[in-house]
């Protein structure tokens, strides 16, 4: 009784230095601190389990992602093709972050990678800026209002509003970088005719309302989205300079005499954020701390209670980011939990209640690996 009783206040103690150390630790750029496993209130040879099974459970072959895009989609939708470059993986990789510090890492964590919709996620945090500069008055306004080349005319594309678009239940209609809408995981016999829905009744997760989004933030900023994501988020963070967002070899525009290239919301047709996992951990964190960075605030407390909120046409979907609603998608993980999610196996898990931070790369079983680094937990 007396070593259980001993065991639970050293358990207890060692949550409170995490929570000492998480309420001002932000790792310098080029380094991160690291916490050994029972320091971070870890079993460690459960959490080393998990690692073992997350590693064992990768699925990084084929290498070439061309390639399996093409294979993937190429059957499913009438003309498709790659449009944007893509990156051959090698190898899976992944980091667990709690109190702000590492506590296990595998694989190649320096490597960029495509990240395939994980990019959303970044994208909704761009969004974020646009609002909190006044930039956007308002996420239900009319994007109409802000960008008036046409592509948001008519009765039903001028109904459409950001908040439309952060929840993917637009249903816009048009055509894009050459993509009509309906070939963007097309349904029914004849796709091209399909019936329109109220804008905000429906949701479909497509990547041509997403590129409409970014090419639509793009017009509000009036820079590249690259440029605003690294001055305001990734240069704050410390984040290194190997990463890269791409969008089409047709995508480029011209904005006040100079020509940018409207970038993509996921790899879907190539292009997107090519980034390496110590990246999206730094990114992970920021958001686990509601935009506060050491001293800096990077955008405002209130955002990702937004973005977090169900939306009415998808409980588990909030502004581009992934909810546990119900615990539905992961049992074992908190409610308030959320993450980035993109094609392959790239995640980017946020868990408050737990400090914790856990990015997957190339592990299509998120849920079960997030659930065996949850049971590494010690729980006093």
């Amino acid at each position: 009784m007396k070593s259980l009783l001993l065991r639970g206040l050293f358990a207890a103690a060692a949550l409170l230095a995490i929570a000492a150390q998480a309420a001002d630790y932000v790792p310098p750029r080029h380094d991160w601190a690291r916490l050994a496993p029972a320091e971070a209130g870890f079993d460690p040879r459960k959490l080393a389990e998990a690692v073992d099974w997350i590693q064992a459970n990768t699925v990084a072959e084929p290498a070439d992602l061309r390639q399996v895009i093409l294979d993937h989609y190429t059957p499913r939708e009438p003309g498709y093709r790659v449009l944007g470059p893509t990156r051959p993986r090698a190898g899976g990789s992944g980091v667990v972050v709690r109190g702000g510090h590492l506590v296990a890492a595998w694989g190649d964590i320096h490597r960029a990678d495509m990240t395939f919709s994980v990019v959303k996620s970044y994208l909704a945090t761009l969004a974020g800026l646009a609002l909190a500069d006044g930039r956007i008055a308002s996420l239900d306004d009319p994007v109409a209002r802000y960008v008036d080349d046409g592509k948001f005319d008519g009765e039903h594309n001028g109904a459409i509003t950001w908040r439309h678009l952060l929840e993917q239940n637009s249903d816009w209609s048009g055509t894009l970088w050459d993509v009509p809408d309906w070939a963007d995981r097309p349904e029914g016999d004849d796709p091209a005719n399909r019936p329109l829905h109220a804008p905000g009744t429906r949701y479909k997760y497509n990547d041509v309302r997403v590129n409409l989004l970014a090419y639509a933030l793009l017009q509000v900023f009036r820079q590249p989205l690259p440029q605003v994501l690294r001055e305001r988020i990734m240069d704050p963070i410390g984040a290194s300079n190997t990463w890269r967002w791409y969008g089409y070899e047709n995508s480029w525009v011209e904005l006040d005499g100079q020509r940018m290239q409207s970038v993509s919301g996921g790899g879907h047709f190539g292009g997107g954020l090519f980034i390496s996992t110590a990246d999206h951990a730094r990114f992970g964190l920021l958001h686990l701390r509601d935009g506060r960075w050491g001293a800096a605030r990077l955008f405002p407390a209130d955002w990702m209670a937004t973005a977090t909120t169900p939306s009415a046409t998808k409980d588990d979907y909030g502004l581009l980011w992934w909810l546990n609603t119900g615990r539905r998608a992961i049992p074992e993980a908190p409610e308030s939990a959320y993450w980035a999610a993109g094609f392959g196996g790239n995640y980017i898990y946020v868990d408050r209640e737990n400090d914790l931070v856990i990015v997957l790369r190339w592990v299509p079983d998120h849920a079960g690996a997030i659930a065996r680094v949850l049971g590494a937990l010690r729980r006093s």
